[in-house]
């Protein structure tokens, strides 16, 4: 199994700095939507990007602050609202805060075990001073110059604010605005939010299995937390090429037509599964994000950069899923995305009104897609990554662009220490007749 490497430390020639917008942004508070403000979305999204050649600091800062015109709620905090467990943005144009850092790497140093990220690589992001999740700044930025010339740009991003694909509009806008001076981004971002308000009266018309436990299975689920928490966890990445996403949706027709998504998502939760090895009549569930842009009507506008997406979810049983072939997990992937209608996003804008929950992750994978949100294209003016991912590798499982390759996938999840060997050849197996692991029962 790769190492990954342990990052010196970043010598800082200056304290960070507030970047504000270039103009003064209109002083208001900006609503967010329910699907904004869950109470699992506090925390920052976090980007690493790897450069060959770096961009001059005094760059990259006007630019963001000519970005941030445009995108000026990044600028400002967030804030309770009238004291309810409700937040919004006051949009104050506090600023951004912005790092430079310098450290003894090389890139090539760094490509040679990247795609394992450690704790080491949180050097790279500058650590503010706050007391609680409400007085982090929605944006932090450190560029860290790297002795070769190249640079590693991290950025964090309040999931609060953006989903994915909003952070990605706004790190193309600032992008484009670095590699061509005096320009303005391609697109105007949408701020409000008020197309996903709850309705008057609220119509909770589904139950929502994404919030609600899956039944009376607490010594089961015990068993699966325990598991998760009794050793270290380490990442397992795993590069998925053409061919091989092939394999796998060939294994589902000619009776069911199936992505490469739903393919690849069915093969890694039924591997977890199977290497986690949980009672076999405990229900499991499997969480996926699905853009709802272009499901609501009417459809969110084009340049919408909030959080449009909800959780997709499957759920069986642990045995189910093992002894299961391809087509039947798929399908239960399917089933959850399916139901994603427009009248039941409205329904869980509504209960989320009601019901300020957390997802129900007792026994639950969660997939985050990062492969299609164009991450790998964001160029500064001096071309674009050699590698972009997160920042840490986190118990939610990512599906990562591969540099180069755009019909292939990087699957990025930490997983128990003892069953890491085990995972990952099952992973690689793919759904053949497998046999045990070697060296390994199934526990």
């Amino acid at each position: 199994m790769l190492k990954s490497i342990e990052v010196p430390d970043c010598h800082y020639p200056r304290d960070p700095s507030l970047v504000r917008p270039r103009s003064s942004p209109p002083r208001h508070s900006l609503y967010l939507s329910n699907l904004d403000d869950q109470k699992f979305l506090r925390f920052s999204i976090k980007y690493l990007y790897l450069y060959r050649k770096s961009v001059r600091v005094e760059a990259l800062k006007a630019s963001l602050s000519r970005v941030l015109e445009d995108y000026y709620p990044l600028a400002g905090r967030l804030r309770d609202c009238d004291g309810e467990e409700k937040l919004e943005v006051d949009c104050n144009g506090e600023g951004a805060v912005f790092a430079e850092g310098h450290v003894d790497l090389s890139v090539d140093e760094f490509l040679v075990a990247s795609r394992r990220p450690n704790a080491s690589w949180r050097k790279f992001l500058y650590r503010v001073d706050a007391q609680s999740f409400m007085g982090v700044p929605l944006l932090m930025v450190q560029v860290t110059y790297l002795s070769c010339g190249g640079m590693i740009l991290c950025t964090a991003i309040n999931h609060c604010v953006c989903d994915g694909i909003g952070s990605s509009q706004f790190l193309h806008a600032w992008a484009h605005c670095a590699a061509k001076p005096g320009s303005s981004p391609p697109l105007s971002p949408f701020h409000s939010r008020c197309i996903l308000r709850p309705r008057s009266p609220p119509a909770i018309a589904f139950s929502h299995p994404e919030f609600t436990p899956a039944g009376p299975q607490i010594s089961a689920s015990e068993h699966l937390a325990q598991l998760l928490q009794s050793q270290p966890l380490v990442p397992v990445c795993l590069t998925f090429d053409p061919s091989e996403i092939l394999q796998l949706k060939k294994q589902c027709v000619p009776s069911l037509k199936c992505t490469s998504f739903e393919a690849l998502a069915s093969h890694v939760w039924r591997t977890w599964i199977r290497s986690l090895a949980p009672p076999p009549e405990l229900r499991v569930k499997l969480f996926f994000s699905v853009n709802v842009r272009k499901r609501l009507k009417p459809q969110l506008p084009i340049g919408f950069y909030g959080n449009g997406f909800v959780l997709g979810c499957a759920e069986g049983t642990a045995g189910e899923l093992v002894s299961s072939n391809p087509r039947g997990v798929v399908e239960l992937v399917q089933t959850g995305k399916a139901r994603l209608s427009d009248d039941y996003i409205r329904s869980m804008v509504d209960f989320l009104e009601y019901n300020r929950v957390k997802p129900d992750l007792s026994a639950t994978l969660v997939i985050s897609q990062w492969s299609k949100l164009g991450l790998e294209d964001v160029d500064f003016g001096e071309g674009v990554p050699l590698h972009v991912g997160p920042l840490a590798s986190e118990i939610y499982c990512l599906f990562l662009p591969v540099i180069g390759d755009l019909h292939a996938f990087t699957v990025l999840l930490s997983v128990p220490e003892r069953v890491a060997s085990k995972f990952e050849y099952h992973m690689k197996n793919l759904w053949g007749e497998q046999p045990d692991c070697p060296g390994e029962g199934l526990a």
